[in-house]
């Protein structure tokens, strides 16, 4: 495999990385009471050694009760969680990588098979996680501002602590995508309606307060998908003319790179191109894309929670991609999940030394 494009340098605003390599958000749940741990910096900084160009933090909870649904998912808010983010930054700079929070508020969500539930309901747009299932309560205008203030302060605090970008999860079937899809947003007041632009509105909302409080030359990211855990086929956008008028206006909100999210990235999005999910918004908006989904290994990640394992597999495909310029960046999730390494052995030709995947991988905090 020639990989040469894979480790050209990239930079857009405060973003100046070594290569095109980003290690993808993977939630890992070993913050207790939300406090991420020196095993958490150690984990991270691991991979900067390893070479991952920028590496996307696992999702971290904004400043809202019921923005979590684990009580082991790091917050991103209150001293001591700053403090332990703040000792992963230091880290990660250390060994020479660049690194940004995924700041996220997981909306309605199933309660958690540990029993552990928030002191508040969950929260969201109408009530609902997927159709016809409710968990939780109807926001009111007043929750939504809050929580978009919530979103711009845990940005600033990321540029405060020193991370080099921030991301928003708007991805994935949580709060941010359950505005956005139809099933799940049953509102009638500005922040819903019959088509995707309308029900963009709280995302927009959020996309600005966030570039307010972190300035023009921070570096923002939106993590986006199609589809849903509970709907895999579903597509917000069901043509390039509906994307683009779902992602310009995010784009023109103060959006820098969107991390287009799909199972595998080599399957196309729209009928007449083989254009993937990144290859199409990067068309449609002309910025940058970061595009993932079982790169680098066979199977995709939702197998590896039913217990699949992955073999390592070739990246010609995603190379050819890259070069004839469908997209910028290209996230790696489980690979590097279980081997720090994973970058620096693709760069110097040791496939021979690449490992496979197991659900076991996801129990721990893999340092070697």
């Amino acid at each position: 495999m020639n990989t040469d494009s894979l480790f050209r340098p990239f930079s857009l605003k405060s973003l100046n990385i070594k290569n095109r390599i980003v290690m993808a958000p993977m939630t890992r749940s070993f913050s207790p009471n939300g406090i991420p741990t020196a095993d958490v910096a150690a984990y991270y900084r691991k991979r900067a050694e390893g070479e991952a160009g920028l590496i996307l933090s696992e999702g971290t909870v904004i400043n809202r009760v019921s923005s979590s649904n684990d009580a082991n998912i790091p917050h991103f808010y209150g001293e001591q969680a700053l403090a332990g983010w703040k000792n992963v930054i230091d880290g990660v700079h250390s060994a020479g990588g660049a690194m940004g929070p995924q700041i996220w508020h997981m909306g309605i969500m199933d309660n958690h098979r540990s029993g552990w539930v928030p002191s508040e309901p969950f929260e969201g747009p109408s009530g609902l996680n997927r159709p016809g299932f409710n968990n939780g309560k109807t926001m009111t205008e007043s929750d939504i501002a809050d929580v978009i203030k919530a979103y711009g302060q845990a940005a600033a605090d990321a540029k405060s602590l020193g991370f080099d970008c921030v991301e928003i999860h708007g991805a994935h079937g949580y709060l941010i995508d359950q505005f956005f899809w139809e099933g799940t947003n049953e509102r009638t007041d500005i922040y819903g309606g019959k088509t995707l632009p309308e029900r963009s509105r709280f995302a927009i909302e959020v996309i600005k307060e966030v570039r307010k409080r972190v300035g023009e030359d921070f570096a923002v990211i939106i993590r986006l998908s199609q589809f849903k855990p509970s709907a895999y086929t579903n597509q917000l956008a069901k043509t390039p003319q509906e994307m683009e008028a779902w992602i310009n206006p995010l784009a023109d909100a103060g959006i820098d790179i969107f991390h287009a999210s799909q199972r595998r990235f080599w399957e196309p999005e729209f009928e007449g191109s083989d254009l993937n999910f990144a290859g199409w918004v990067k068309k449609v908006s002309g910025k940058a894309t970061i595009t993932v989904g079982s790169v680098g290994l066979t199977g995709d990640f939702f197998g590896a929670f039913a217990g699949e394992s992955s073999e390592p597999s070739s990246l010609d495909e995603l190379v050819r991609r890259m070069d004839r310029g469908d997209f910028d960046l290209v996230a790696v999730g489980r690979p590097i999940l279980a081997d720090p390494f994973w970058p620096q052995k693709i760069k110097e030709g040791r496939t021979d030394e690449l490992k496979g995947f197991s659900k076991e991988a996801l129990g721990e905090l893999v340092m070697s």
